[in-house]
């Protein structure tokens, strides 16, 4: 069983039918907050050796693990309004990671004025750990979701695809790229941008929306099975920065290092569909907000995830994206 059917199949009966749980099938929780607003939740835990790399400087692992989850508050269309923290310090850290780590967390918190309001710290023989825990608020019946895509549909990314796992691979020495480049997905891989200010105006316009985590290909097929529906993507026309344009040149099967792109996590932008009447209103409101969008395909009936390649013909999917087991 796969990270995803143990969700479903051991913890989602455990939400006991409470309607913001959604199941345990979106990026947060709703919690009902008066007659006109909904608290949103979410939370996400990070472990070294598996979201960040051991070498990774502190400051920056504490950057990402504010930043991932403020990208699941920008997926459900929510303003942040406070986080809460719990790490567990490798009993051999020391002070100085200690001292980065918050560094980190402050320049990221003061920027965003966004409050800490608890959490916990403990020590373990075991592996960096950290919990944070955002919450955020949005008006009552209007934050995003995965499950509301309609045949016929557009589906639209931010942004660019597949930085952040080029800058994993590579930051682990399996290639390298001009200094320019090597140091673009770098960032991209332990700093992600969350795309709160277009998560606020995708309110009223989008159908679904999720955050691309765990890989492009993985999350779209969350929003079709949240929705119901079939999901066609060209990944011919995924956006791709200058840093992928020279991975790519590199390449000798196109489509196969498209898929290796459309399925690599830690992207953190937004993947969403929405009515084509709606498209020049969500392009306009990204062209405000200083954000790339893209549209990369279509919903369709049915079920599932389709991909076609360069020339138009489907490809085989041997992996979708990242799952934790």
């Amino acid at each position: 069983m796969n990270e995803f059917g143990f969700i479903r199949d051991r913890l989602a009966a455990l939400s006991r039918g409470f309607p913001g749980a959604l199941d345990l099938k979106d990026d947060a929780a709703l919690l009902s907050c008066g007659p006109d607003e909904e608290i949103v939740l979410t939370q996400d835990m990070l472990v070294a050796g598996v979201h960040f790399l051991d070498t990774d400087p502190a400051h920056l692992v504490a950057r990402k693990a504010l930043r991932v989850n403020l990208s699941d508050l920008a997926a459900m269309g929510a303003m942040p309004v406070a986080v809460m923290a719990s790490v567990a310090w490798p009993r051999d850290g020391g002070e100085a990671l200690r001292e980065d780590w918050v560094r980190g967390l402050a320049e990221d918190l003061n920027g965003a004025e966004l409050p800490l309001i608890g959490g916990d710290t403990t020590v373990t023989p075991g592996p960096w750990t950290m919990t944070i825990t955002a919450i955020g608020k949005t008006p009552k019946g209007q934050a995003l979701t995965r499950s509301g895509a309609k045949p016929g549909d557009l589906i639209c990314v931010t942004g660019t695809i597949g930085d952040a796992g080029l800058g994993l691979r590579l930051l682990q020495g399996e290639f390298d790229l001009s200094d320019e480049a090597r140091d673009y997905v770098a960032t991209r891989y332990r700093v992600p941008a969350p795309r709160l200010e277009l998560g606020l105006s995708l309110r009223g316009k989008a159908t679904a929306c999720i955050d691309v985590s765990d890989g492009l290909l993985a999350d779209a097929g969350h929003i079709a099975a949240a929705s119901g529906v079939g999901l066609t993507l060209n990944l011919g026309d995924l956006p791709r920065s200058d840093a992928t344009a020279e991975w790519l040149g590199d390449q000798g099967d196109l489509d196969a290092a498209l898929i290796t792109l459309a399925s690599a996590g830690d992207d953190y932008e937004l993947l969403f569909t929405l009515p084509p009447d709606a498209f020049d209103a969500a392009y306009m409101a990204a062209l405000q907000s200083g954000v790339r969008l893209t549209q990369i395909g279509e919903v369709t009936e049915g079920e599932g995830v389709t991909a076609l390649g360069m020339t138009g013909e489907t490809l085989s999917i041997e992996s979708a994206g990242f799952t934790h087991f």
